[in-house]
């Protein structure tokens, strides 16, 4: 045993997980529902980082038309 946690033939957590266009809408509209239900007092640093998942998102699907 090598000590890693993956195996051979088994996908590494370094990999990008592959969505497709169904998959990205499905979470984009998800993360937009979490994004309108944070509280006032939620850290500034989470919402920039939701903020800028979402913008990617849309980005990827803009891009994919």
């Amino acid at each position: 045993m090598s000590g890693w946690r993956t195996h051979e033939g088994q996908h590494s957590d370094r990999q990008p997980i592959k969505r497709s266009k169904d998959e990205k809408l499905r979470l984009l509209q998800r993360l937009k529902e979490e994004q309108a239900a944070f509280k006032p007092w939620a850290a500034a640093s989470v919402k920039a980082a939701l903020a800028k998942r979402i913008a990617d998102l849309e980005f990827e699907l803009a891009a994919a038309r």
